[in-house]
């Protein structure tokens, strides 16, 4: 149980539970990060309604934003975001065994695209402020402007989940774990759980 109470969607106002509805259905299975965000309805409605609507655009491909999410979220430690996310990234085409090892600066398993996406997110994650011209030089020959954008949200707000769940404890949904591992992840990808 997450460090503060649970808000169930007939709590929150009309405006706001179609997006709580949606984002703990279609999004993927985040209905206790949502239940907690639901202290603030604006919280939901803008920040879980903006990821709804950029999955509905996908402007950047899912296999970016996948490797880009397990990458911060492997560097944060952030045991609720590995669970979500890893299956998503072997679902992308990676082999579990990449996703393991995603951080190892030879990472087999990735192209060069994939690199430069891992190696951008770990620039944003550690070493915002210390980005040299040349990453955005690489970043521009396979990407859109708009998408270099989007890809520094989602970073960046990764960032964000990440120090959000730990704080408040959000627990993991029923199922998460174990379809984590069925999709090929491993139990020691996820980080130790925080001490009660």
């Amino acid at each position: 149980m997450a460090r503060v109470s649970d808000v169930e969607i007939d709590a929150v106002p009309d405006d706001v539970k179609p997006i709580y509805e949606r984002y703990a259905s279609e999004y993927g299975p985040f209905l206790n990060q949502v239940r907690v965000f639901a202290h603030r309805p604006a919280a939901v409605k803008h920040i879980m309604g903006l990821l709804l609507e950029l999955k509905d655009e996908q402007v950047l491909p899912k296999r970016y934003l996948e490797i880009a999410l397990v990458t911060v979220s492997k560097i944060n430690e952030c045991r609720y975001c590995v669970a979500h996310h890893t299956p998503r990234l072997i679902q992308q085409g990676l082999p579990p065994e990449t996703t393991a090892n995603i951080l190892e600066p030879d990472c087999p398993g990735l192209d060069e695209v994939d690199r430069l996406v891992r190696d951008y997110s770990v620039e944003v994650t550690e070493r915002f402020q210390y980005i040299r011209d040349k990453m955005f030089e690489d970043l521009r020959r396979h990407f859109s402007e708009e998408q270099i954008v989007e890809l520094t949200l989602r970073i960046a707000l990764c960032g964000f989940f990440n120090r959000f769940n730990d704080a408040l404890m959000i627990g993991m949904e029923d199922g998460v774990v174990t379809d984590m591992l069925a999709a090929g992840g491993t139990e020691a990808e996820l980080p130790e759980a925080a001490a009660e």
